[in-house]
């Protein structure tokens, strides 16, 4: 039996057994940085951020931010893009029913409280910043276009709808994104037990934008 004593320290012991290369070092770092920032936002503006705070959250020390980031609006913009891209997979998972008006409505509304209530740092986030001038409200009002115009090509697949010019379907597309960012908000200040009343309310809404489509003249 050898007497060798294992001279290994603790951190040598718990080294993962697949290297990590740099690269997957500088995104985790990066990511380290946008969960910081999004967990640091939950009860207050982007606009109150330091870099030296956001930094201090993710490990680092406040000169290395720059590896990742040119600036802090930079990272809010990198912000913006991960949360609308949730706002992408929700969309995307409400297609599965796409036969029927009431379908999409009923799938619309269930997928948007599930995407909410399982991202709400993302969707404050964004409902929080939307109006609050600066690159960060440009950027999200671009993001939002982007998927009002996804909404609007789901749209045209509706056996009534293909008939309609693109400037009318992204009109109901709008009016139908607009829903969904009231809805989102009345989620997200909601009280225990309200969630049910705010998705039945937004159905109706939803109805109710839809209850003209068949009488529309498209141009």
């Amino acid at each position: 039996m050898s007497n060798a004593v294992d001279t290994r320290t603790l951190e040598d012991v718990s080294e993962p057994l697949t290297p990590v290369s740099r690269q997957e070092r500088k995104l985790r770092t990066r990511q380290a940085l946008l969960d910081t920032a999004l967990e640091l936002l939950a009860d207050r503006p982007f606009a109150t951020l330091s870099l030296r705070e956001v930094a201090k959250g993710a490990g680092i020390v406040p000169t290395a931010f720059y590896r990742h980031f040119a600036s802090m609006d930079d990272l809010g913009v990198a912000l913006v893009e991960e949360a609308t891209r949730t706002l992408r997979g929700m969309i995307r998972s409400a297609r599965t029913d796409p036969d029927t008006y009431q379908g999409m409505i009923s799938a619309s509304v269930t997928t948007l409280h599930q995407f909410v209530r399982a991202h709400e740092d993302h969707f404050r986030f964004l409902t929080r910043e939307r109006y609050a001038g600066g690159s960060l409200a440009e950027a999200i009002g671009v993001e939002l276009r982007l998927f009002s115009g996804d909404l609007a090509i789901d749209l045209a697949r509706f056996p009534k709808l293909r008939e309609w010019s693109t400037e009318d379907l992204h009109m109901l597309a709008d009016l139908i994104v607009s829903v969904m960012l009231t809805t989102i908000v009345e989620l997200l200040e909601a009280r225990p037990g309200q969630d049910a009343k705010i998705t039945g309310t937004a159905e109706k809404r939803l109805r109710l934008v839809l209850l003209g489509v068949p009488h529309w003249k498209s141009a």
